[in-house]
């Protein structure tokens, strides 16, 4: 099949999160298993200094985008992956993030970025860009893109279209006026296609018009048809719950594990773990830690923010330092549980080590040196840092939720007995639940017989993107053999 993937973002050019790991490994795997695979970008300012080998193939002009715009080809480093990056000076040549100024607040014409990128990639869609290639699907990402299922809809001869929910929290919410700007159908502004409660929403362009929408797990594509995690579209999602399919990310192994992982000092495999208490006792020396090899050393990486459940940890540091532990935690987010955390490490020097920063080695350092991955998330439609634990032979403790529930095979005495746990569960987002948890993988650490068969069942799990990509695969056949319109 030849597939257009368009999204915002995608590793190692641009990154903010979960859906840059995506764009980065899915369309590579794909290009894996035999298909035609190009991705399209924003051209932001970093990109167009990362990407390789970047040539002019196309100019653009269309109605209601600043320009023209260049299409520059190109390829994600290590990869064969052809790259489409819209170079388009007015939108994206601009410093800060891809969503955010320097002041850290919304660009004020992000919906005008944005409907310029899902335009640019419709019109490549249908071929009008001249670059004698037309995609039988159109796999789109997230909010930012989710105006080209809407634009492809009524186009005869158009390709399929797919569309990714990754969090359906983040929706590209604007207001009337910006929406009128953007010479969208006046049709569309209805509930029944773009408008959500009096506001523009951009997302609901992929979840009316798209032919199929994935979750980026099953049991996110579960959750996001009730009310407590459908965000106000669960009626929506459950009028097209025939068309919705959970695919669980996958992660690139061949960066993240723990055999030939360059940024671990001691590499170390299931059948030899003696690496990993290297790496534990390194990082308890450069972390300030007390070097304390039988203590248990428990680790969070993450947002800082309510959704990953930091407020939990933060309110069960008191009780959980009572215990014979150490705690790193590493990651920026909400100024207030930042300040909180320093002033517990404070409080806790040799016992509780906290990094406000995100730093990819130390990331790496942690997941390797650590012996219990804490993740108490509020909800979470994938999660990659769990299953980079299990790889690790991070023993984690996570909230049954979206991705984690699918991941991690909570501890009884029946899952230990088939060889199947890998991990502790827990229910209710509470910091007594998130204790609980901690408690019971706590009481099973000091019998090592036990934890190296914990160790051993997570590290031999499959979340590989060859799996994924073989899913997806599926969808875009049975999305090209029977569309929705």
């Amino acid at each position: 099949m030849k597939i257009l993937f368009a999204s915002s973002e995608a590793h190692p050019l641009i990154k903010t999160g979960g859906l840059a790991d995506v764009s980065g490994a899915l369309p590579g795997a794909l290009k894996h298993l035999g298909h035609d695979v190009r991705l399209i970008l924003p051209g932001y300012q970093p990109v167009l200094r990362r990407a390789n080998e970047l040539r002019p193939v196309a100019t653009l002009t269309l109605p209601h985008v600043r320009g023209p715009v260049r299409l520059l080809q190109g390829s994600l480093p290590d990869s064969a992956v052809v790259t489409y990056l819209l170079d388009a000076p007015a939108y994206f040549d601009r410093p800060g993030s891809p969503y955010l100024a320097p002041d850290g607040r919304d660009w004020l014409d992000n919906a005008e970025r944005f409907a310029s990128l899902a335009r640019v990639a419709a019109a490549v869609a249908m071929n009008r860009a001249q670059l004698d290639w037309q995609p039988d699907l159109v796999h789109c990402n997230d909010w930012q893109t989710a105006l080209a299922p809407a634009l492809l809809a009524s186009e005869a001869n158009r390709p399929a279209t797919v569309f990714t929910v990754h969090n359906l929290a983040y929706q590209g919410l604007f207001s009337r006026d910006e929406y009128q700007t953007l010479g969208l159908p006046a049709a569309w502004w209805s509930p029944h296609a773009l408008e959500f409660y009096d506001k523009f929403s951009f997302i609901k362009g992929g979840l009316v018009f798209a032919d199929w929408i994935t979750a980026v797990s099953p049991t996110y594509a579960r959750e996001i048809l009730t009310p407590e995690y459908g965000c106000g579209l669960d009626g929506l999602l459950n009028h097209r719950a025939d068309r919705l399919v959970g695919i669980l990310n996958g992660v690139d192994y061949k960066t993240w594990n723990p055999g030939h992982d360059s940024l671990i000092p001691h590499p170390y495999s299931a059948g030899s773990l003696a690496g990993k208490a290297r790496n534990k006792a390194d990082l308890q020396r450069d972390l300030g830690l007390a070097q304390a090899p039988q203590v248990p050393l428990l680790a969070h990486i993450g947002r800082l923010v309510e959704q990953k459940g930091a407020d939990l940890i933060l309110d069960a540091l008191p009780e959980l330092m009572e215990r014979r532990v150490q705690l790193v935690i590493l990651g920026t987010g909400d100024a207030v549980l930042e300040q909180a955390l320093q002033d517990a490490a404070r409080l806790y020097p040799d016992r509780l080590a906290v990094s406000m920063s995100y730093n990819e080695a130390l990331a790496h350092r942690i997941e390797a040196g650590a012996d219990i991955f804490v993740m108490p998330s509020r909800f979470e439609p994938c999660g990659l840092n769990q299953i980079y634990s299990l790889r690790y032979g991070s023993v984690p403790v996570v909230r049954r939720t979206g991705g984690l529930a699918d991941t991690v095979t909570d501890t009884s005495p029946e899952t230990l007995q088939a060889g199947s746990a890998s991990g502790f569960l827990f229910e209710t987002p509470s910091a007594a639940s998130l204790l609980g948890a901690i408690d019971r993988a706590l009481l099973l650490y000091p019998q090592t017989a036990v934890w190296r068969r914990l160790i051993a069942a997570g590290m031999r799990q499959d979340f590989s993107w060859e799996r994924s990509a073989r899913r997806y695969v599926a969808l875009y056949e049975q999305a090209v053999g029977r569309p929705a319109r």
